[in-house]
């Protein structure tokens, strides 16, 4: 697999409302709701790991580390169960705080001189804020270090390393080029995976002509509270990718060429030939408008009811179908790769969460250690028998991931064909990509803009530093 980040890097401004900011985790990670599986909830198995890798650290017996995280019920349980193994070696406690504020309150704390000892950052430009603006994180130790470059792509690394310093390690990863579908919906109607996007295209007229607007090929909403509009994001960040590539992808995040440029307008166009189709859109919830309103939780159930066909959503959507709903390739839903314009290609949208200290004493340091191993990524993959989460780590072992579709994901993290870029809108600046961004999707679906109009809009809020 290849990931590259640009060498040219902006640091994202904390936005002066907090609001958008405590939802961002919506956009890149792993979410608290829903409960969708494929048959793999069984019981979690607890790891067993090597209790001598701690030795170096001293007697740990009795010492406690905080963390603070963005994530919730009901993942913080099979969270707080990987660290199990940890604790069970050193007799450290790991000390669990939850917070869908956690990003707009962590600043706050930092200035305040009271910052956790460890917290999980749901995107790099979180961490580049951290660094750049409060100089709060530490750089990380040598074992951390070593266990990342050991485990890792040289560039999910480049992700946590700020203006050449290394900061934080990578811990789950997320895959978000994925269309959710029913297979026997595809198998009753002769349909077949599609492998290019004009396969892809040619699938979605078929199926409207076919249905006749009783159903729709294609079902999407991008309503999410205060961060509604971030779906959207993950749609164009895709097409990006496939129509202008990633290098294009790259110089547009850094802003080497403007959000405007013609290459972005023309995949705005591209994903409104499906998403600004009345023909394709919305089925079972309503015209093109209604993508604006539709809550991004449920905008694949039609599906279930046969209302439409396809859905795009990342790896994570897997935990949103309601419950009893099997995921699988002979389930009731699955999902296919979002096909690229060739069939040997492999674009792909990532994103994932990173480790930072705030201090250094040998119980927090031994924990960034373990997060940064492959005993934790197995730790958790048997942490989490519903499955739902996988990481890049090529130290996990992919028969302990609890489903189908978490092997999925994690085959096509290790294939040497993908080619993966972290979500753009999680490497802009604030004001752009948890903000203009986010908001002009919105206006894109529910005000009818052009993709000029969009786009020039969002370029005209870039900040100016």
């Amino acid at each position: 697999m290849t990931i590259r980040m640009a060498s040219k890097r902006r640091a994202v401004a904390l936005a002066a409302t907090g609001a958008s900011l405590a939802l961002v985790l919506a956009a890149c990670a792993d979410t608290d709701d829903g409960g969708g599986g494929d048959g793999g909830g069984g019981e979690a198995t607890q790891a067993t790991i090597d209790c001598a890798a701690f030795d170096e650290f001293g007697d740990l017996e009795g010492t406690e580390v905080s963390v603070y995280t963005t994530i919730v019920e009901p993942e913080a349980e099979t969270q707080t169960a990987s660290y199990k193994p940890f604790e069970d070696c050193t007799g450290v406690t790991i000390n669990y705080e939850g917070s869908r504020e956690m990003e707009a309150q962590l600043p706050v704390r930092v200035q305040a001189g009271n910052p956790p000892d460890i917290a999980i950052l749901p995107q790099p430009g979180l961490l580049q804020t951290l660094v750049n603006d409060y100089d709060a994180v530490l750089p990380a130790p040598e074992q951390v270090e070593a266990n990342v470059d050991e485990g890792w792509a040289p560039e999910w690394k480049e992700y946590g390393t700020v203006d050449g310093t290394f900061y934080a390690a990578p811990l789950g990863s997320n895959v978000k080029s994925y269309v959710w579908y029913s297979p026997s919906m595809f198998a009753d109607a002769g349909y077949e995976v599609p492998t290019t996007w004009d396969e892809l295209m040619d699938l979605t007229a078929t199926i409207a002509e076919g249905n006749e607007g009783a159903t729709r090929p294609w079902c999407a909403g991008i309503e999410s509270g205060d961060a509604t509009g971030w779906p959207g994001t993950d749609w164009i960040e895709d097409v990006v990718l496939r129509t202008a590539g990633p290098d294009v992808y790259d110089q547009w995040y850094t802003h080497e060429i403007p959000f405007n440029d013609p290459q972005i307008v023309d995949a705005f166009d591209t994903a409104g030939e499906i998403l600004k189709n009345p023909d394709y859109v919305n089925g079972g919830l309503g015209g093109v408008d209604s993508i604006a309103t539709s809550t991004w939780t449920d905008a694949g159930y039609p599906i279930l009811d046969g209302n439409c066909w396809m859905h795009r959503a990342a790896n994570f959507y897997q935990t949103q179908w309601p419950e009893g709903t099997e995921v699988g390739p002979e389930g009731d839903v699955y999902a296919f790769y979002l096909p690229a314009q060739t069939a040997d290609e492999k674009p792909t949208l990532v994103a994932g969460e990173f480790i930072g200290a705030f201090t250094d004493r040998p119980e927090v340091v031994a924990f960034q250690t373990y997060l940064s191993s492959a005993d934790w990524a197995n730790a958790k993959a048997q942490a989490t028998p519903a499955g739902g989460w996988v990481s890049a780590n090529s130290g996990l072992d992919p028969d302990l991931l609890a489903t189908d579709f978490d092997r999925l994901s994690a085959e096509i993290l290790a294939d040497p064909a993908t080619v993966a870029r972290f979500d753009a809108s999680d490497l802009m600046p604030a004001a752009v990509g948890t903000d203009s961004f986010w908001s002009g999707m919105v206006e894109w679906f529910a005000s009818d803009q052009s993709s000029q109009e969009v786009t020039d809009q969002i370029e005209n809020s870039w900040p100016s530093n």
